[in-house]
C-alpha cells in the first residue's frame, strides 16, 4: 500500500504535486487556505479535502508536500514533523538559515523524513551528467557555470536569486560536494526593491570557482549549465530536445612554443533516458517514506543551498513611486 500524502497548497506548483501524486496512485488529500480552491482539486482527483489546521491530527496521513509561500514552510514544516509526518518542502524552505536550520532538527530529533523539492537533481539529464563526472570522464572539474532567465513569475518575497537559483545550486553543490569557501552577489532591482537579475561568484576547495546567473526580466528562455573540465566540457541544456539536452565538447588545448592553441571539436550528443523530474523525485519522496532512507536531497543540502543565497543576496533600498 502506497504512503498517503497530503499536498498543502494548491497553487501552480502545488497542482502539479497533486496531479503527480494522483498518478503514481500515492494522493490522499489536498489542502489550501482557499477552501474552494481545495474542494475544486478534491473533486478533479477525487481525494479528500481538508482544512490546513485539520491535516496535522489526522493518523490516515503519512506524509504532506508542502508549495506554500516560502515564508511559511519553516514553521508549517515543524509542525508537520511533530506530528508524525514525513515532509517533502518545496523550495526555499525558509528566509532564513535558522529557520531552516530549526526545522531540519525537528525532523531529525522525531524520526522523520524531510527533503527538500530541488527536483533538477531528478532530471535524467543532470543524472546522467553526474554519472559522467563521477566517472572521470571530464576529468578534474574547474568550473562550473549555470543560466537561468526568462520572464515573471514575480514574487513579493523572493527576488530572482531566491526564486530561480536554488535549483541551479543544488546541481552545483552536487558536482562539487562541498560548499563553497567565498560567495559574491551583484543583483539588480528594476521594478522594485527586489532583484530581477542576479549574479552569483563562487569559490570551492581545490580550484574549483562557479557562476550564477539568473534573471525573471529577460526576453528570452535559457536553462543551460556548463562544466568545464581537464578533459572536456559539459553542457545541460533544458531547453533543448531531449536527444539534444547533454552535449560533451572534447576540445583540445595546450601550450605550444609557449603560446596557447586549441582545436575546437564537435559536441557529441550523450543519451538521455526521457522522463519527469517531477515524478521521479515524488517517486524518491515515496521510496524514502517505505525505507527510511535519506533523500538525496535531504534537510543539510536545504540549509547549504540556504547559506549560499543568504551570502549572495544584494539588498536594495525601497524605489519611490
Amino acid at each position: 500500500m502506497k504512503p498517503r500524502i497530503a499536498v498543502l497548497g494548491c497553487g501552480y506548483w502545488g497542482s502539479n504535486h497533486i496531479r503527480t501524486l494522483k498518478a503514481l496512485g500515492a494522493l490522499y488529500a489536498v489542502s489550501d487556505a482557499n477552501p474552494a480552491r481545495a474542494e475544486g482539486f478534491a473533486s478533479e482527483q477525487e481525494c479528500l479535502a481538508i482544512a490546513p489546521d485539520d491535516l496535522f491530527s489526522r493518523d490516515d496521513i503519512d506524509a504532506i508536500v508542502m508549495a506554500l509561500p516560502p515564508q511559511f514552510h519553516a514553521g508549517t514544516a515543524i509542525r508537520a514533523v511533530e506530528s508524525g509526518k514525513d515532509v517533502l518542502v518545496e523550495k526555499p524552505v525558509a528566509l532564513t538559515v535558522a529557520d531552516a536550520e530549526r526545522a531540519v532538527k525537528a525532523a531529525h530529533d522525531h524520526g522523520r523524513v524531510y527533503m527538500v523539492g530541488h527536483v533538477l537533481r531528478f532530471h535524467p539529464a543532470f543524472e546522467t551528467l553526474k554519472a559522467l563526472i563521477d566517472k572521470g570522464e571530464l576529468g578534474d572539474v574547474r568550473y562550473i557555470h549555470s543560466h537561468r532567465l526568462g520572464l515573471g513569475k514575480f514574487h513579493t518575497e523572493n527576488d530572482a536569486l531566491w526564486d530561480l537559483a536554488p535549483h541551479d545550486l543544488s546541481m552545483i553543490l552536487a558536482i562539487t560536494g562541498t560548499e563553497p569557501l567565498e560567495v559574491h552577489g551583484e543583483g539588480a532591482a528594476i521594478l522594485d526593491n527586489l532583484s530581477d537579475f542576479a549574479h552569483l561568484h563562487m569559490r570551492f576547495p581545490h580550484g574549483l570557482s562557479g557562476h550564477l546567473f539568473a534573471s525573471r526580466l529577460n526576453p528570452y528562455r535559457e536553462r543551460r549549465l556548463t562544466v568545464v573540465g581537464t578533459k572536456a566540457m559539459a553542457v545541460f541544456d533544458d531547453v533543448e530536445p531531449w536527444e539534444r539536452k547533454l552535449a560533451v565538447y572534447r576540445h583540445a588545448v595546450w601550450q605550444d612554443s609557449g603560446q596557447w592553441a586549441f582545436t575546437a571539436n564537435e559536441p557529441s550528443y550523450v543519451e538521455v533516458e526521457q522522463g519527469m523530474p517531477l515524478t521521479r523525485e515524488l517517486e524518491h519522496f515515496i521510496q524514502c517514506i517505505e525505507t527510511r532512507a535519506e533523500p538525496r536531497t535531504d534537510g543539510n543540502e536545504a540549509i547549504m543551498v540556504l547559506k549560499v543565497l543568504t551570502a549572495g543576496t544584494v539588498k536594495h533600498d525601497k524605489r519611490r513611486r
